[in-house]
């Protein structure tokens, strides 16, 4: 987002990390031995998967490989066999002109495709580049996410006299487009203010859509026209409209959703209900809030529609970084959003704000980067987002490649925190592993000289080896799992048992899987719900289960694409408006999407 307007956050880091950090941990008796943490189930879309942010601020307008449409759809094929399941892209519509990095939105439904603004092509290239880049990444089974901007608009076609007191440029009518898409226009009645030169001063003529809250870090006015949704049923019907357009035209997986806490919420909630709903698409949200407390207020009042970006994390990162060796990296435990709600998280390192240099938001994790990347690719908690500049531009891409591949063969199971073992240099945690993934123990070291520390580990009489490479060598536990394990200066390791990350699961393309249950037991205003273990199915969030047409009743149906190869468990459950739920008996019931299609013909247990 376009942060450099946005005032400073006002809420201190010391607040978020009484709430993230110590004063949840529980010391365990015994050398070494974890603190049980609860298991979590991931909120990715595949099964351990990773996003990509592909993009960060004013990226070249060309490339090797040509625009930066083509330049992403060159690296389908080598993110795919990198570990990455989707790549959210930048705001793909007209701006303020050819160099506008999409959050200055002109006009949503110019894709690169009309002469608006003195060019054809937005920053980034064309319609025609930007679907042929979704063609190459779906082609590779990698999901696509598209930023949406939906909290105002720039660069007018002209001035008109707002509520007869201000000459501001607020009339939207899009002459270049001539109503292809969309004849809904705007003007100043459509907004409740506007900022514009000369000196960014603010024009305001209705009440904002709400006053600010969270002491005062998230208000209406962010930059531009800013778009009125209370009270406006037009604007949410045509802002609708064109998310389902965009989702149509784009063939998209998901969304990240800009700026959220400077929209009115309800709005908000309603825009995912009606666009992203029970498709089994993703959604995360930008909301800006450096306090533990604010974002957990704010995943309730959004009722689990939307993941978040874990903001409280990436500060304690860049404590971490600021520090460069004398931060305590006990900090780490049981941190930020993601241990808070795992489900609902999306852990990131860095992005396109906080590396933006002169950014309102620039707080970079400059300093032992590769131990964050450590950090949310091997939780059990949070869908980690890779930055493409680390990946790409500042020489990580390598070290981010291996983590995935360890991630994806070794980061499952019960996870533990080492309360007794951490200290102010080194942070320990493990993954158990289960039936048919052997776990994993990481280390992670911001001190100056190597380390060793003494644990107790789930894998008992087990040989491990570093699948990092940063240690040479195998160790091996005794027959209660305890053992002395090395991790370099400034370094991290991640230690498997031997043979642990020779066999990635699949990933792959969806299965639209055809859902169709016999349950007579309902009355008026109760429907039946699909509600499994992964994103896709709502994570075994209640809130986030995909509802079923009752349309045949009593054959309830619905359908949903899951990803193909990847066991998935799931049951029926019976919900109410006033959210009271009911679930089917019996176990879970699991099966592994193949092929295209598939059909689900189920009688309520």
């Amino acid at each position: 987002m376009t942060h450099f307007l946005r005032g400073a956050a006002r809420a201190s880091l010391a607040a978020a990390l009484l709430l993230t950090g110590c004063a949840k941990e529980t010391l365990t008796p015994g050398a070494g031995a974890p603190t049980a943490v609860a298991p979590a189930t991931s909120n990715a879309t595949v099964v351990n998967g990773v996003m990509m942010q592909g993009f960060y601020w004013d990226v070249p307008t060309s490339t090797p490989a040509g625009t930066w449409w083509q330049n992403l759809g060159s690296k389908a094929t080598e993110l795919s066999q990198a570990g990455i399941t989707a790549v959210w892209l930048p705001p793909a519509y007209k701006g303020s002109g050819a160099l506008d990095v999409g959050y200055g939105v002109y006009d949503r439904y110019d894709l690169g495709e009309f002469n608006q603004k003195g060019t054809v092509a937005t920053r980034y290239g064309t319609i025609g580049q930007l679907q042929s880049a979704i063609g190459a990444l779906h082609g590779q089974g990698v999901q696509v996410y598209e930023d949406m901007v939906m909290n105002h608009f720039t660069s007018a076609d002209a001035q008109e006299l707002a509520n007869g007191q201000y000459n501001v440029y607020t009339s939207f009518t899009y002459p270049g487009r001539n109503n292809t898409y969309s004849n809904y226009q705007w003007h100043w009645g459509n907004f409740t203010a506007t900022q514009q030169a000369p000196n960014n001063g603010w024009y305001q003529w209705k009440a904002y859509d709400f006053q600010p809250y969270a002491n005062g870090d998230a208000y209406d006015n962010l930059l531009g026209s800013e778009i009125q949704y209370n009270n406006n049923p037009s604007n949410v019907n045509e802002t609708i409209g064109w998310g389902n357009w965009i989702t149509t035209k784009l063939s998209l997986d998901g969304y990240r959703l800009d700026a959220t806490k400077h929209m009115y919420t309800p709005f908000v909630n309603q825009w995912l209900d009606a666009v992203k709903g029970t498709s089994g698409r993703f959604a995360v949200s930008e909301a800006w809030f450096r306090n533990l407390g604010d974002m957990n207020n704010y995943a309730a009042s959004t009722g689990g529609r939307t993941s978040l970006f874990d903001v409280p994390l990436h500060y304690l990162f860049n404590d971490m970084s600021n520090g460069n060796g004398n931060w305590d990296m006990r900090g780490l435990q049981f941190a930020g959003f993601t241990e808070a709600n795992g489900a609902l998280s999306v852990s990131f390192v860095d992005n396109h704000d906080t590396d933006q240099t002169g950014g309102a938001l620039f707080s970079p994790v400059s300093n032992l980067k590769m131990l964050a990347y450590a950090y949310i690719l091997t939780r059990d908690k949070g869908y980690p987002c890779v930055f493409y500049r680390d990946y790409y531009e500042y020489g990580l891409g390598a070290q981010i490649k291996k983590l995935i591949a360890i991630r994806k063969a070794n980061g499952y199971g019960a996870a533990a925190e080492y309360t007794s073992v951490n200290d102010a240099n080194v942070y320990a945690y493990s993954r158990a592993g289960d039936a048919s993934h052997k776990g994993l123990l990481e280390l992670l070291n911001d001190g100056g000289s190597a380390a060793s520390k003494g644990i107790t580990t789930p894998f008992k009489s087990a040989s491990l080896t570093d699948a990092t490479g940063n240690n040479a060598g195998t160790i091996t536990t005794d027959a209660n799992g305890y053992a002395v394990f090395p991790v370099g200066a400034r370094s991290y390791a991640v230690w498997v048992p031997t043979g642990g990350t020779t066999t990635p699961p699949p990933t792959g393309g969806t299965t639209a899987v055809a859902f169709n249950v016999n349950y007579s037991g309902t009355v008026s205003g109760q429907d039946v719900y699909v509600l499994g273990s992964t994103a896709q199915l709502g994570a075994w969030n209640t809130a986030n289960a995909i509802k079923l047409s009752g349309a045949a009743y009593p054959i309830w149906k619905g359908t949903i694409n899951l990803t193909s190869g990847t066991s998935v468990s799931f049951k029926y459950i019976r919900k109410d408006a006033a959210g009271n739920v009911l679930y089917e008996g019996g176990a879970d019931r699991t099966f592994t999407p193949t092929g295209t299609s598939q059909t689900r013909n189920d009688t309520w247990q």
